[in-house]
């Protein structure tokens, strides 16, 4: 068995604990709900993480595997991606964070009725069915009461982390208790029965999207602005605008005169996507990248979070703070 498979997950799990008491500090400092909801999903990367380490020095067992895969798959990136809806709750992210709500039900609907994931369709429709009126009801929200749209999908994620928590706990798995990859030893999701695979879509996809986009959206507020499409194109014209302004902002960073969230957020993006790729490829048997992947990934958006004034300013020692004058919350609205 590879040192790797051991190092990297712990050095994952050490720093996502770190982490989570940074900003469960900023929030004990100034209770912020996206602070508060971001902690639990950096716990749970720690503790996801930890399984990790933990099997790989000592084995695995049908418990650390339930445990791993509940955590990881269901739990993470949902959290997460919570936590940014509920930081750009003044806006009109919740758009966006219900669409992907909504795409990530579509995905599960459609792999529960292929061939690869037998017996699923009926965990994959009523997947479907919660994930449209989560999704729906999070979009009408966004257009009534913005402030509501966070609860909303909070809500949502919270009822289903507990069902998804049964389903996980109860479900048959083939001895010994767990799956492998033969080559690489990294744990993959195969032992778990079809209708438990196909619920991760609205968790995951919505979760990760969540992440990454609302971290552009964070760097393109900040950020020197072209405009090559109006405003009202909403997702597309943010996508588009970003692109367009990159080389305004890189001239800007070269001067000096950058707002430090930028490089932060940009950062952070990059840092949610990649784990969220080799999560992907994880599903689809290409291994030897998940831990890499992880620990890559949560060092980047540590790095971000590090750089960005907004956190760094606020992070206390002893009795020492700094607060910024602004927060990204505020100046989003």
């Amino acid at each position: 068995m590879s040192v790797l498979n051991v190092v990297l997950p712990l050095g994952s799990s050490v720093l996502s604990f770190v982490f989570a008491a940074l900003v469960f500090d900023q929030w004990w400092q100034r209770r912020h709900s996206f602070q508060l909801v971001w902690g639990i999903g950096l716990l749970w990367y720690g503790i996801s993480a930890g399984t990790e380490f933990w099997a790989g020095a000592l084995g695995w067992s049908e418990p650390l595997y339930r445990t791993w895969y509940l955590i990881g798959a269901f739990f993470v990136a949902a959290y997460l991606g919570a936590g940014t809806i509920y930081l750009l709750a003044k806006t009109r992210f919740g758009y966006f964070a219900g669409a992907t709500v909504l795409i990530g039900g579509l995905l599960s609907l459609l792999f529960s009725h292929s061939a690869r994931y037998p017996g699923a369709a009926t965990a994959g429709n009523v997947t479907f069915a919660i994930a449209l009126a989560g999704g729906i009801a999070i979009i009408a929200a966004t257009a009534t009461r913005r402030q509501l749209a966070a609860h909303i999908a909070m809500g949502v994620l919270v009822v289903g982390s507990l069902g998804v928590a049964y389903l996980v706990l109860t479900a048959h798995l083939p001895a010994p208790g767990y799956a492998l990859d033969p080559n690489t030893h990294v744990p993959v999701g195969s032992a778990f029965p079809g209708y438990v695979r196909v619920l991760t879509g609205p968790f995951n996809i919505a979760g990760a999207l969540s992440l990454i986009f609302g971290a552009i959206y964070s760097a393109y507020i900040y950020m020197p602005k072209k405009r090559v499409l109006p405003a009202r194109l909403s997702v597309l014209a943010i996508v588009v605008n970003f692109f367009a302004s990159m080389p305004g902002a890189f001239t800007t960073f070269r001067q000096g005169k950058l707002n430090s969230r930028v490089p932060a957020t940009i950062a952070i993006a990059l840092g949610a996507f990649i784990p969220g790729l080799t999560s992907g490829l994880n599903r689809f048997g290409v291994t030897w990248s998940f831990f890499l992947g992880e620990f890559l990934g949560l060092l980047l958006i540590f790095v971000g979070f590090l750089i960005s004034e907004d956190m760094f300013r606020s992070v206390r020692i002893g009795s020492w703070s700094r607060r910024p004058s602004a927060s990204l919350e505020s100046e989003a609205g």
